[in-house]
């Protein structure tokens, strides 16, 4: 079970951390993942992290999103820096089955948690 916390609104070029306690051991999973889904637009990746720590970011939030992970508390975090109000969307946590960063590498989902965006 994923469940995510942290959304809320912001206004253009603040910031935003989102989490996502995971249910079992974060450690064993082969990545985790945050996607979000635009009003009226297809689910997109935003970022991985491997269990070798390696990281993938959409290009669209490279240098402005930092994704980690705790696998003490188990807990996948995403860090939402220069937020634009093109980022409003809804965001989920995903386990992976790969390191590829696309919806159809997804094990579990989220319920999401909204993030707006004001200009």
């Amino acid at each position: 079970q994923l469940v995510e916390s942290g959304g809320g609104s912001v206004q253009s070029g603040g910031s935003l951390t989102l989490s996502c306690v995971v249910s079992g051991n974060i450690a064993s999973a082969v990545s985790m993942a945050w996607f979000r889904q635009i009003a009226g637009k297809e689910r997109e990746g935003v970022a991985l992290i491997a269990s070798d720590g390696i990281k993938t970011y959409a290009t669209f939030v490279k240098g402005r999103f930092t994704i980690s992970r705790d696998n003490v508390k188990n807990t996948l975090n995403l860090q939402m820096n220069s937020l634009k109000p093109e980022d409003t969307a809804m965001y989920y946590c995903a386990q992976m089955k790969n390191r590829q960063l696309t919806v159809r590498s997804v094990v579990s989902w989220g319920q999401g948690t909204q993030v707006t965006v004001t200009s």
